[in-house]
């Protein structure tokens, strides 16, 4: 979780207390000011969601690059290996 999250979250909740502060003493400035907050704070969250997706992917994506890496110098391994098996046979 990053701070986007956090932060947004953290907005979200105090603009939902401000906006129902605003609705229980009838003053549609605090209710509009703590809806605007709160709107602001979903929106933040909503980023902070999508940088957290974004970083899963790139690092899931890193994961598999490695592993690829990882078979195919196992394969160059194995085939170098099989070389060196034909050049043994043909010289004896």
């Amino acid at each position: 979780m990053n701070k986007d999250r956090v932060e947004g979250k953290a907005k979200d909740i105090a603009g939902s207390v401000e906006r129902k502060v605003g609705e229980l003493t009838n003053d549609t400035d605090t209710q509009v000011k703590g809806a605007v907050k709160q709107v602001e704070g979903k929106v933040q969250n909503a980023w902070g969601q999508a940088k957290d997706a974004a970083d899963d992917a790139a690092k899931e994506r890193a994961k598999q690059d490695e592993e690829a890496r990882k078979a195919n110098q196992k394969a160059d391994e194995a085939e170098a290996e099989a070389e060196r098996a034909r050049l043994r046979r043909e010289a004896s």
